[in-house]
């Protein structure tokens, strides 16, 4: 290349604020042509890792694409930290990100001062659901019996869970609470053990502990603990989980839908927009992918475009509603 061309490419790159590297290895043509990162702003083990995992197996078996697609963990900040990563990656197609609603969650409660708006949503991929355990001989026998003793003394119950207070696993025991009626939801005790949250129940110094549903198969097993409701509209999954009761069932009229999706970076181009939409809807018609929701007993929850964004916005509001009433709506 001439020198005199590079170098005006070079400083045309840099006013647009986008890598030379990017501009030469990353057209359009051919995308991508370098491996992708399927990044999971969490440890292992966790549901961004699963969800990453899953992908990137499914992508792999289904030969949907023909370059690697490494999961890399970026944990910190309840995905704060892989979200402020991102911004130093603008225009970078060669990683996407596994999220849920603590991206709506992170702006709100000013625990980050980025959000959903600070990417390129590509879809929305899977619902998977809250669930509410207690041990196996807790005083509390339904998830009714808890917000009943709440309805009396919002204090009388501790509630714990792996993320921040104010995000998902509070938030998503809050929307139940509302739902059943209980009020002061400010005043209901909520501790976050980002590590031993199930160690703490088992304990006894908490009463109860907020996860996600498909989290739960193997404490379950190993009669431990119980589950007393889940978040889901309807029963799902296989065995032990399919045996969890709804809310909705037990009279409680409330849904939470822990959506799971992949984000690019912000100001990708337009071909890795297209590229990823288009992969994905082919991988979630394959069977690969159909058998890995059966697995995991997660709901297909499939949107794109223009569909995707409206959910986004919809999710940020009714976020934006619950923190306002508990007093951690920072923005």
């Amino acid at each position: 290349m001439n020198l005199k061309i590079f170098k005006n490419l070079f400083s045309v790159s840099l006013l647009l604020g986008v890598s030379f590297t990017t501009i030469a290895n990353d057209s359009g043509k051919g995308y991508p042509k370098r491996p992708v990162e399927i990044v999971a702003p969490g440890g292992a083990g966790g549901g961004w890792d699963l969800t990453a995992r899953t992908v990137a197996k499914v992508l792999k078996d289904e030969k949907l694409i023909k370059v690697p697609t490494p999961v890399v963990n970026r944990p910190g900040g309840g995905g704060g930290v892989n979200l402020a990563y991102m911004q130093n990656k603008k225009g970078n197609g060669q990683m996407i990100s596994v999220y849920s609603p603590p991206l709506t969650l992170l702006k709100l409660t000013g625990t980050s001062e980025y959000g959903y708006t600070d990417t390129t949503p590509l879809a929305s991929l899977i619902s998977d659901y809250g669930a509410f355990v207690v041990k196996a001989d807790s005083k509390y026998t339904s998830i009714t019996d808890v917000m009943e003793s709440l309805k009396k003394d919002p204090k009388s119950v501790k509630i714990g869970g792996a993320s921040a207070a104010g995000s998902m696993d509070h938030i998503q025991f809050l929307l139940m609470a509302k739902a059943a009626g209980v009020e002061n939801l400010k005043d209901i005790d909520y501790v976050s053990f980002q590590e031993s949250g199930i160690t703490q129940v088992l304990g006894g110094h908490i009463d109860l502990f907020s996860t996600g549903l498909s989290e739960t198969e193997g404490l379950l097993q190993s009669g431990q603990l119980r589950a007393l409701a889940s978040t889901a509209d309807k029963r799902v999954g296989e065995g032990v989980v399919a045996e969890v009761p709804t809310c909705k069932e037990l009279g409680i009229n409330g849904v939470f839908k822990n959506w799971r999706g992949l984000f690019a970076n912000p100001q990708v181009p337009e071909y890795v927009t297209i590229t990823w939409t288009q992969t994905l809807q082919k991988m979630v018609e394959t069977d690969g992918w159909k058998n890995a929701l059966k697995r995991n007993g997660w709901d297909s929850n499939f949107l794109v475009g223009e569909e995707f964004k409206a959910f986004l916005k919809q999710q940020d509001e009714e976020s934006r509603a619950i923190l306002q009433e508990i007093g951690m709506l920072k923005n």
